[in-house]
Order: structure tokens, then C-alpha cells, then sequence
């Protein structure tokens, strides 16, 4: 017979009743892998023909640079860059987070600095903030202690949280990135005063393609990083939440348990002592 898979949860009800739950989720657990190998084999078939627009689109832009054509027809052509881009990072986004649901494990072997990664992910995104009018400003404490986790994929999420911030700042906007100790986590922030978000989509912003008021947001957006960003941080046991006011901004804030100091190695046993003369 075929295995099943069972889920078991436990509910006390009151101090001397405890609920047992047993939940039979085979057919829930069939159903995610086919839907992870559908979403990762139409990833694969869709990078191919993608790779070869973004190099048409490429080489396109750079001719349009140097040859006699109407204004007009570069826009348009640097609008086709720019969309396949949006495309190709969807496709990428998606089989990250496909993989992500299907149970794909993280890579907990990095002792990372979380002070040393914003800065350096916030210096990827000053450009981008530059060209779009924003301030970004970080902000660490001294001597922030590590944290057991995967680096690139920590990495990814200060990213997507810059990014966003910058995306739905006004020019003229300050992000400001902190981070700092707060007992036993380390605590990242990334605060903007943009356009906020409404109580309505506070509770539906970290689920897969839910995009809070297209129609105000500076550039695209796939609708899968913040849900990428909740399923990284959670699978470092930590957690991810936003403050936000509409018209007034928001802030992200990361949390992420400190690492667990190594304990000190035993003692040597003490040199037993030599018997006493007769």
C-alpha cells in the first residue's frame, strides 16, 4: 500500500485535557509536488526563450545608441529591456519560491554579520536610489554578534526590503536601514516615508503575488518578494512583520534568533593521586 503522511498537532484545552489531532495530508502533500514540478519545469522551459530575448533586447538598445533612429523607437525598445527584465526576475522568484514550499532546506552554515550585510546591500541599491531621488541611510551598533544562517539567501531578503522601500518612496524620501541587538535577536529594520499601506492589505502583504496599490508604485514588481522574504526568515526561526500608516510609510522590521555561544569543552579530568607510602 502507499505510504500516507500524517500530521500530528497537540492542543491543550485546559490544564488537565490535552487534544491530540491526527491529519491525514497525503493528498495535500501530492498535490504541492506536482504543483512545485509544474512551476519548476515551466521555469526551466521559459529561461531559454527568455535568455534570447534579453540578448535581442540588449543588443537592440546598444545599436539604438549609435544609430539614426526616432526617439520614439528607443523608448520603445528600452521599454522591451526593461520588461523582459521584469519577466526574468518573475521566473527566477517563482522557482525560488516554489522550491522554498516544496520543502527545499536552507543553507544554515554562514556566521553572518548582519551589520556588515545591509551595508553591503544597501550599497548595491544606492544607484537605484540615487536615480530615483531617494536618501538611503544606514544605520548599525557597534559589535553586533552573528547569526547562524545562510548568507545569500539573508542577503536576498535586505534586498528585496530596500528595494521595495525605495519603489514606494516619493523623490525627495529618506530609507534608512538599521540594525541593532535586541536581547537574544538581532533586530533589521528598513523604514521609509512613502506611500504606506492600507490596514486592509497589511494582513495579505506576505502572500505570493499580492501586490498592495499597483497604480502608486514606482517600477514593476513580480508580487513574490515578500513572500520569498517570510519563508527565508522563517525557515532562520525568525519572524518578519510591518508597521505602516497610510501616507505616512512603513517599516519592515527582521528579526533573527543571535547565535547560540559553542559550549567550552570539559575540563580534563584531574591526575589521580599517587597511593600512600605503607
Amino acid at each position: 500500500p502507499e505510504p500516507r503522511t500524517l500530521l500530528v498537532s497537540a492542543h491543550r484545552l485546559d490544564p488537565s485535557d490535552l487534544v491530540l489531532v491526527l491529519e491525514d495530508v497525503t493528498d495535500l502533500r501530492r498535490l504541492q509536488q506536482i504543483r512545485t514540478e509544474f512551476i519548476d519545469n515551466l521555469g526551466h522551459e521559459l529561461r531559454t526563450p527568455l535568455s534570447t530575448v534579453t540578448l535581442l533586447a540588449e543588443t537592440l538598445a546598444r545599436e539604438a545608441e549609435i544609430a539614426e533612429i526616432p526617439p520614439r523607437m528607443r523608448d520603445r525598445i528600452a521599454l522591451i529591456e526593461v520588461e523582459t527584465g521584469h519577466i526574468a526576475q518573475m521566473v527566477n522568484e517563482m522557482l525560488d519560491l516554489a522550491r522554498m514550499e516544496g520543502g527545499s532546506q536552507l543553507r544554515l552554515r554562514d556566521d553572518v554579520d548582519l551589520a556588515r550585510l545591509a551595508v553591503a546591500s544597501a550599497e548595491r541599491l544606492r544607484l537605484f536610489a540615487e536615480r530615483s531621488g531617494v536618501t538611503l541611510v544606514t544605520e548599525t551598533e557597534p559589535d553586533v554578534p552573528t547569526v547562524r544562517g545562510d548568507e545569500a539567501r539573508l542577503g536576498q531578503v535586505v534586498v528585496n526590503l530596500v528595494h521595495n522601500a525605495i519603489k514606494f518612496s516619493p523623490d525627495g524620501g529618506e530609507v534608512r536601514v538599521a540594525v541593532r541587538r535586541a536581547g537574544d535577536d538581532i533586530e533589521l529594520a528598513v523604514a521609509d516615508h512613502g506611500i504606506g499601506i492600507k490596514r486592509a492589505d497589511r494582513a495579505r502583504i506576505f502572500e505570493r503575488f499580492y501586490k498592495a496599490d499597483r497604480a502608486r508604485v514606482r517600477g514593476g514588481g513580480t508580487g513574490l518578494g515578500l513572500a520569498i522574504a517570510r519563508h527565508v526568515v522563517e525557515g532562520h526561526g525568525g519572524r518578519i512583520t510591518v508597521e505602516s500608516e497610510e501616507g505616512l510609510g512603513s517599516t519592515f522590521t527582521v528579526t533573527i534568533p543571535v547565535v547560540a555561544p559553542a559550549p567550552a569543552p570539559a575540563a580534563p579530568p584531574a591526575p589521580a593521586a599517587p597511593p600512600a607510602p605503607a
